[in-house]
């Protein structure tokens, strides 16, 4: 009988969780573009790579880890970028699993000079699993010392093929896009039932203002506002602020939420303001977050961290070359 009272718990919590699911998401999302928008791929002058590993809400136990890596390169023959982009979601102190591997490409529309179009697509193969032996339930706590785990209960998996779309518009100071991913809603269920993958939108953009230097040929200084959007299931998210650049050195303040959209009385939905930092060296970009939790998980969760590092392999001539014809005015971490 407790064996069945376990497993109705899991279902019931799968199914809950299978429902509400939404995408992992990062503070720095622009030192994570081809995560953000397969119209990102083959946004730098050549090659590009990029990790990021976020720690959510570190003080409460089973929080979440995510991380993220990517490799695009842009083809210049052929007006287009191509990404491979894995990603790596955990919670529950492990026990639930996510892994997807994603192919990008993009294709670059010149509209007009240094005004461009793109278009593109992903599609990707994802992994969800769950380790029963690293859950404890009600009924072994119930039992005191006996914390042994159901021997019935085997580590599930479950496969899925899943598409995503983008659209991004970029001059050298403005870019506004927009992106929509598992646009086939694929069955994540692990307890063998139906239990479909929201679809995901999102609208991103921002502008570069360059600001003025009393020092001639002083190194450049841009103060860059931007936003990300993102709508999922019956539960939607807006990134919002601005951070000072000006080389090696970036600094800037986010505030995530929508506080004018309550789910529940009581519950504004205000997640965080975040701190964000970050310097270069050559080809190297490095990038610090700390979200502070302005939500009623503040006094409890910890924060978040989050690291990201971008390398850019290029060839200095053509970076020139390709400077001239298309600017990128995209945040840079």
């Amino acid at each position: 009988m407790q064996q069945r009272h376990a497993w109705i718990t899991i279902i019931c919590a799968c199914s809950f969780t299978g429902g509400l699911a939404q995408d992992a998401h990062f503070t720095q999302f622009y030192s994570a573009p081809t995560y953000l928008s397969p119209a990102f791929a083959g946004m730098a002058t050549q090659t590009r790579f990029a990790f990021q590993v976020r720690d959510q809400w570190p003080a409460i136990p089973g929080a979440f880890i995510s991380s993220n890596f990517a490799v695009d390169h842009y083809f210049s023959n052929l007006n287009s970028g191509v990404g491979v982009i894995a990603s790596y979601d955990q919670a529950g102190s492990g026990a639930l699993r996510y892994t997807s591997m994603a192919l990008q490409y993009a294709y670059e529309i010149r509209l007009k000079r240094k005004v461009f179009l793109r278009p593109a697509m992903q599609f990707a193969y994802a992994n969800n699993a769950v380790d029963f032996s690293r859950l404890v339930f009600g009924d072994q706590l119930a039992r005191g010392n006996d914390l042994g785990t159901y021997d019935s209960f085997e580590r599930r998996s479950v496969g899925y093929s899943d598409m995503g779309a983008g659209l991004l518009f970029f001059t050298p100071q403005l870019w506004v896009g927009m992106a929509m991913h598992h646009l086939n809603e694929p069955n994540q269920s692990l307890m063998f039932s139906e239990s479909r993958l929201p679809r995901k939108f999102s609208m991103h953009g921002g502008y570069r203002f360059k600001l003025p230097s009393a020092v001639i040929k002083s190194r450049a200084t841009s103060l860059v506002a931007a936003f990300n959007y993102r709508s999922q299931a019956a539960y939607d998210q807006l990134d919002v602020g601005a951070y000072i650049e000006r080389e090696p050195i970036s600094a800037g303040l986010w505030y995530r939420g929508l506080p004018v959209k309550a789910y529940q009385p009581g519950y504004a939905n205000n997640d965080a303001v975040a701190v964000v930092m970050g310097f270069r060296v050559k080809e190297w970009r490095f990038g610090y977050s700390y979200d502070i939790t302005v939500s009623k998980l503040a006094l409890n969760s910890g924060g978040s961290h989050e690291l990201t590092m971008v390398y850019e392999l290029f060839d200095k001539r053509r970076k020139k070359s390709m400077a001239r014809r298309r600017v990128v005015p995209c945040a840079k971490f």
